[in-house]
Formats: C-alpha cells, structure tokens, sequence
C-alpha cells in the first residue's frame, strides 16, 4: 500500500511511519518544516513539505494521488493557542478530507481524541476545551463525507511508555491510558482492516493483542 499520512513529523505519525515501512509499505509523511525531513527519512517515509494551514485543496490533492490511504495525525501541538486548534485540528483535517476526495482516496484514518464527541466538562483548560471542540467538529465533517471510507480512532490518555501490543479498543472503553506505540500499532492494523469503516473508536491499553482486537471490531 501507498500511505500519506499528515503531521508525518508528530510522535504517533514517527511510530506509524517506522511500522508501516517495516511490513513493507511505501509511506508519504507530510510535514511542515523542512526540518524535519531528517527525522521522516530516518523511520522509512518519504517527507513531504506541505503547509496545511495554507496549502490549496488542489496543492494537498497532488501529494495523494495514487494513494491507497490517508491518515490525518497532524495536531497544533502543546504550546499552541485556541486559534492553532481551530486552524490545524480542525481545518487541517478538512482540507486533507476535501484532498482525499479529490484525489480519489477513500480509505481515510483519523486520530482523534477521547471526549471530543461531548462539550468540555466545566473548568477544563480553555485551550484544551478548543482543541477537543476543534476535534469534535472536524470528527463530524469527516463522518459527513459519503466520499471516504472513514475510521476515527479516539485515544484515551496518550503515554510514552514503551508498548504492550495489548489493547483495548470498542465503541466505547471508558476512560484509561494508552502509549503512542500502542495507538501506532492499531492504525496500522486498521489500514489492513477496510471493514472497519464507518466506525468511531475508542482505545485504551489492555489485554488484545492490536491486530486481534482490530479483527473483532470489524466483525462485529
């Protein structure tokens, strides 16, 4: 498969990067700074300089075609305010649908974020309340899109401890943790998996192993 995967620089797309060359498959990683290429070249990708709070629809549109999937991993980031959760994790993830869409790639994976499907309880962090509003309504757009095999992954509290490979992932899990590798290794079990299209899924660390517990959710 040809993957392109957007925020190719960010710590879950690295991960995705290294496993997706491993098995084999022929990954794009589209970054923002040419910086950062290094890094992209060094887990398997090719880095791919694109801006996505500036680029065209058609710009994005060039670097998908011929593409088997996309995935959208790019996030403003800590550090950034209200108005960057708007513009990337929103309206990043909008145009990189509208790109699939024109470049005729269906298959389309999201991470997002567990509680952006539910107004941010009182006293969250303001910034923090726009990135899973932001999150929350970009998940809707894409959910939307009849032209988009879609899967929306919803990460529980994300770790950097070294992965289990064993997880748990459902409709809903109820809150916990899970490591990057973790989320990384279920994204590409999901790029293996087409049935689980249409689906919005949450995960967390437990006791599946990643490919396993993909299986299950496409059957059920």
């Amino acid at each position: 498969m040809r993957i392109v995967i957007a925020g190719g620089h960010g710590q879950i797309a690295l991960r995705l990067e290294r496993l997706l060359h491993a098995r084999g498959d022929e990954v794009a990683g589209i970054i923002r700074r040419p910086e950062q290429a290094g890094d992209v070249l060094a887990a398997g990708a090719e880095p791919v300089v694109c801006d996505l709070e500036s680029a065209s629809v058609g710009d994005v549109a060039r670097h998908l075609e011929g593409a088997d999937a996309a995935v959208f991993a790019a996030g403003a980031g800590p550090g950034s305010g209200a108005e960057r959760k708007d513009s990337v994790d929103r309206g990043a993830a909008a145009l990189f649908a509208d790109a699939a869409e024109a470049a005729g790639v269906r298959r389309f994976l999201v991470v997002s974020s567990m509680g952006a499907d539910r107004e941010p309880i009182e006293g969250t962090d303001p910034v923090f309340a726009a990135y899973l509003r932001a999150k929350g309504a970009a998940d809707a757009d894409v959910r939307a899109r009849a032209g988009l095999d879609w899967t929306i992954l919803r990460p529980g509290r994300l770790t950097d401890d070294p992965g289990t490979g064993q997880v748990t992932l459902a409709d809903a899990t109820g809150r916990g943790p899970v490591s990057r590798d973790d989320v990384a290794a279920v994204l590409a079990a999901l790029l293996e998996e087409p049935d689980t299209a249409g689906r919005t899924l949450e995960l967390i660390g437990g006791d599946v192993p990643a490919a396993e517990a993909v299986r299950n959710v496409a059957a059920h």
